[in-house]
């Protein structure tokens, strides 16, 4: 009995507003969109496919996603160029504590979510 992977994780965004996510996760970020069980559209989101994992944008009300300290991490190419990229789009890069062995920045998302790019050193 063991635990084999992740298979996914959720993060939330609020009730109506998965135009505005689709725009950043799937356009901004190129993240492509799977199809959503049928039994489970009604819920509202969507999902994205990130190799052999998935995230499932959810919906959900009264969360305060600026007040946790809970993320996703990516691992990135070129992650000097993402943040580029992030701040050119109008959103604030965080200070972060360094990691030996990684770059590495932090920012939240239009919804507050916090998220991590990570990439390592020399790759």
């Amino acid at each position: 009995m063991t635990i084999q992977a992740v298979h996914h994780v959720q993060i939330t965004i609020p009730k109506g507003a998965e135009a505005t996510a689709r725009a950043f996760y799937c356009d901004f970020l190129g993240l492509p969109e799977i199809e959503k069980p049928a039994s489970l559209k009604a819920r509202g989101g969507f999902w994205i496919q990130l190799g052999e994992q998935q995230i499932h944008v959810g919906t959900e009300e009264g969360v305060d996603r600026q007040a946790t300290k809970a993320h996703i991490a990516y691992l990135v190419q070129d992650v000097w160029g993402w943040q580029e990229k992030i701040t050119a789009y109008g959103l604030k890069v965080a200070d972060s504590i360094p990691i030996s062995g990684y770059n590495r920045f932090e920012f939240r998302d239009p919804f507050g979510n916090r998220v991590e790019f990570i990439e390592p050193v020399n790759s």
